[in-house]
């Protein structure tokens, strides 16, 4: 039996992952998100939580949002986070903006989740085919449709096409998790 426990850094992101990882994942692997209060929490606790996992057969992932600060500067901050821990082997994804944007890259599950009629004829528009790029994608959403974080999470993630490619971000989330779980 592998067990598989995600830390985010809001409890949004714990949402959409409970709904997407039972599509994600193959069978054997059980899974727990851990949601902090922000990404100071996440980085705070973060060590204490990994060197006081002791289930056998556990993998990790850290998923924060990169907001404004530089990919790889946060990229590098939480490895060396993981290595304080004396856990060598976390995947670590970082998501390019906000969680939002991977929203924006399917706005098909958006139209779905939420019921906004016409929404994704909007994805070829230019700024809607590379959302990592969108600086603000959490209110994007708004001007799009209403958007709460958490219940929307809830009701897009079921409809979140796992091969869309349009996130960066969210295409290596989604294969660092198979490989890590062993499904690809």
């Amino acid at each position: 039996m592998t067990n598989l426990v995600i830390f985010t850094e809001e409890e949004s992101a714990k949402t959409m992952l409970e709904e997407l990882l039972p599509r994600l994942l193959p069978e054997g692997i059980y899974y727990r998100c851990v949601a902090f209060e922000g990404k100071q929490d996440l980085e705070k606790q973060l060590p204490r939580k990994l060197r006081g996992w002791r289930t056998p057969n556990t993998k990790f992932v850290v998923l924060r949002d990169q907001d404004r600060a530089n990919c790889k500067t946060v990229k590098n901050g939480l490895i060396d986070i993981c290595r304080q821990a004396r856990k060598q082997n976390v995947l670590i994804r970082v998501v390019c903006r906000e969680l939002e944007s991977w929203y924006l890259a399917d706005l098909a599950a958006v139209e779905k989740g939420l019921g906004c009629k016409g929404l994704a004829k909007k994805q070829m528009k230019d700024k809607y085919r590379s959302p990592d790029d969108i600086t603000n994608p959490k209110e994007e959403l708004r001007k799009l449709c209403k958007y709460q974080p958490i219940s929307s999470s809830r009701a897009i993630s079921p409809y979140l096409d796992l091969d869309n490619c349009r996130s960066r971000s969210f295409k290596h989330f989604i294969s660092g998790v198979r490989r890590l779980c062993g499904a690809e």
